[in-house]
């Protein structure tokens, strides 16, 4: 939700057209995560006339996407585009609206005044934003937007005077540490004010934020310490904030002639740094720009001083052990992976990923030949898990579906209780934890925001915490004692497609790894692991169906709803399918375990209830037909994915689509993929944004 991305260039001279081109492609390459609005914040041309020679700060806002932005911006005649800018910093956002509508004025960057001497982008929610707002209404501010946001660069705005009238200017990073101590909720802040020109400062708590570097000089280290900074007490929004001098900070001034080697250093023989950062949401922003990056902690403070050094403080807030440095990370991804390719849409592209996709989530963990499976995350705690009083998988939306996929299988290899939950239910619930329950924390991008606060309140209560994600340095991945990294490759349409197999994946090597010591179990596993060593051609036959899937999309095209009816192992099939035609085509669909049906989804069967079956051959498959008998007998007209060759389900079904036949726990990974090719049809066909689904993110930060 929202994406952040800001560039600071210290000592390399660029024009401002090219600055505002890597803004926009910055936000560009963060648009799947979601957002209604745009807009950026960078130094404006020096004034001609008169004796006042500073820079003010400009804003440009739009409603709607990024393209619109980039049309209003370079439509603007007094820019001085063509003009050099030794050292600039300059911010950008994509907002999704959670405090006001869409429209220019909520747009980010929000602003402390008129004179834009302080402005913000922000990603999260302030939950305590009205108390702070009405402390600064009655010192004279006043708020033109309707966001939470705009609160930040004004309290920053206020905490500068009160400080400055004391006698010393604070430094950007003292202001920021002072401003978050008053927040709460969730947030990545990034904050650029014409009071500290050519500096820039960034926070985190909640929702994520890197630091990207690039510099033609050698990087001489792999990690930046970390100054730690504890608060005293908050002040209160109906009194005064505290002074500096009653604050235990560590200011820059405690790094004063070290700063080479304790902030970030490059090998520069001289005093001349020249370097640019690169602050992100994602790294899929700064892939094309740098491969070094640092993931920044919940209650760092990362800021670029004047002299080009980036340092980071923590902000302790609690007892918490933190760790006493940020690692320097190269990443792996290259940017042809962000791009579409020869494919329309992303989703296209990473539906079709799949047969390598899944290789890749196996690739150095399976060794076929010796039917053995080898999890490097988990070797080293499986006596752990196998002592559990029981499993629970935890997650949100598609990564929850592949919990209930695999749940059945995980019961029978680990024979233990298995307990799925959807990460919001069980928060609210304040569902009893022991510590000596295992607890499997599922998410994409490793940031989503319900299960994150799921893994903290496990962990709280003991219970030894798994994480499995497709972004390395991401929250979850830290916070765990231990996880599997599933290996799909970015992705970037906002609809999951190749996560939710590689997902699915992984957790069945999870159940082998658990199950190897079984003898009574040798046999199913190595059913299993033939099946998984034929994953992939099995996926290619089933993307062979694409024309065939698209001409029934043609048909479902104009339908007001879509069931889709499994049961068994294919039960998380439908749930998964359903989701995906809601996400992108805006189609009401329902996942029904058809062993539910005559407990009320039958009524809505008739000749015009578009519906789907899967019905595989596997332990339910009799009881499947019987739900299809039920459906033929209301004038239902079924389609139907089924096994190759089942011509006695092929003679009843209004339209089939067949699938290669595999072991009955995998069946699940094909089945999905024609639903996914279905969904992404029809919304072609309806016109829709296939990647940026309406109102949707695919990063979801916040609660």
């Amino acid at each position: 939700m929202c994406g952040i991305f800001a560039y600071l260039n210290h000592l390399t001279p660029q024009t401002r057209k090219y600055i505002l081109e890597i803004l926009i492609r910055g936000l560009q390459r963060l648009e799947y995560r979601g957002y209604d609005s745009a807009g950026v914040g960078f130094d404006g041309p020096k004034p001609v006339n008169g004796t006042d020679t500073k820079t003010q700060i400009r804003l440009v806002k739009s409603k709607g996407k990024v393209s619109v932005l980039n049309s209003l911006i370079f439509s603007k005649e007094d820019i001085a585009f063509s003009e050099e800018l030794q050292t600039h910093v300059g911010i950008a956002h994509t907002r999704w609206a959670t405090h006001g509508v869409p429209n220019e004025v909520n747009s980010h960057p929000q602003r402390s005044g008129v004179n834009n001497e302080f402005i913000v982008v922000h990603n999260g929610i302030i939950t305590n934003y009205k108390d702070i707002k009405n402390f600064l209404e009655q010192r004279g501010f006043v708020f033109e937007s309707e966001t939470d946001t705009e609160v930040i660069p004004k309290l920053m705005k206020y905490l500068y005077d009160t400080e400055s009238a004391e006698g010393e200017k604070p430094s950007l990073q003292v202001l920021m540490e002072h401003a978050i101590t008053q927040l709460e909720g969730a947030f990545a802040l990034v904050c650029k004010s014409d009071c500290y020109p050519g500096e820039v400062v960034a926070a985190r708590r909640g929702s994520p934020l890197l630091v990207g570097i690039k510099s033609s000089l050698h990087v001489v280290t792999d990690s930046v310490p970390v100054v730690f900074s504890r608060m005293g007490k908050d002040f209160s929004p109906l009194s005064p904030p505290p002074c500096v001098d009653k604050l235990d900070i560590a200011t820059s001034s405690t790094l004063k002639g070290a700063s080479s080697t304790s902030h970030f250093d490059i090998d520069a023989k001289d005093e001349l740094k020249h370097v640019e950062y690169f602050f992100a949401s994602d790294a899929s922003a700064v892939i094309e720009h740098t491969d070094k990056v640092i993931y920044l902690e919940d209650n760092d403070v990362a800021a670029v001083s004047g002299d080009g050094c980036l340092t980071i403080h923590h902000v302790k807030s609690s007892n918490v052990v933190v760790q006493s440095h940020r690692t320097v990370h190269t990443i792996q991804t290259k940017l042809q992976e962000i791009m579409k390719g020869n494919y329309s849409h992303f989703m296209l592209k990473e539906i079709f990923e799949q047969p390598e996709s899944v290789v890749n989530t196996m690739r150095g963990r399976m060794q076929f030949d010796q039917y053995k499976v080898v999890l490097g995350g988990l070797k080293d705690h499986i006596a752990t898990m196998r002592r559990s009083r029981r499993l629970l998988l935890i997650a949100c939306g598609t990564s929850y579906h592949s919990a209930v996929a695999t749940r059945q299988l995980l019961e029978e290899l680990t024979e233990l209780p298995v307990v799925v939950e959807l990460a919001s239910d069980f928060l609210d619930r304040s569902t009893p934890i022991f510590r000596d329950d295992v607890a499997f924390f599922i998410s994409q991008s490793g940031e989503t925001a319900d299960t994150l606060n799921a893994l903290r309140y496990c962990k709280a209560r003991g219970a030894f915490v798994v994480g499995i994600t497709n972004t390395v340095g991401s929250s979850i991945s830290r916070e765990s004692y231990c996880g599997v990294h599933i290996n799909a490759g970015p992705e970037i349409g906002v609809a999951s497609t190749k996560a939710y197999t590689s997902q699915f994946v992984a957790l069945v090597m999870f159940g082998l790894v658990m199950s190897e010591d079984r003898v009574s179990l040798q046999g199913r596993r190595k059913d299993i692991i033939d099946g998984l060593s034929k994953l992939s051609a099995n996926i290619e036959e089933v993307l062979k169906m694409d024309s065939k899937i698209r001409a029934i999309a043609e048909e479902l095209v104009e339908q007001k709803s879509l069931i889709i009816m499994g049961r068994g192992y294919n039960f998380a099939t439908c749930l998964e399918g359903a989701l995906k035609v809601k996400e992108v085509s805006y189609m009401h669909s329902e996942g029904i375990m058809s062993g539910e049906l005559k407990h009320g989804p039958l009524a809505l069967i008739d000749e015009k209830m578009a519906c789907i079956m899967v019905m595989l051959k596997d332990g339910v498959y009799g009881k499947c037909q019987n739900a299809l008998e039920q459906v033929i007998a209301r004038s239902g007209r079924p389609i139907i994915i089924c096994c190759r060759g089942d011509t006695a389900v092929q003679a009843k079904a209004y339209r089939y689509l067949e699938i290669p036949q595999t072991v009955d726990c995998l069946q699940g990974i094909l089945a999905v993929i024609p639903l996914q090719l279905l969904a992404f049809h029809i919304a072609v066909i309806r016109k829709h944004d296939v990647d940026c689904p309406r109102n949707l993110a695919k990063s979801v930060t916040v609660e």
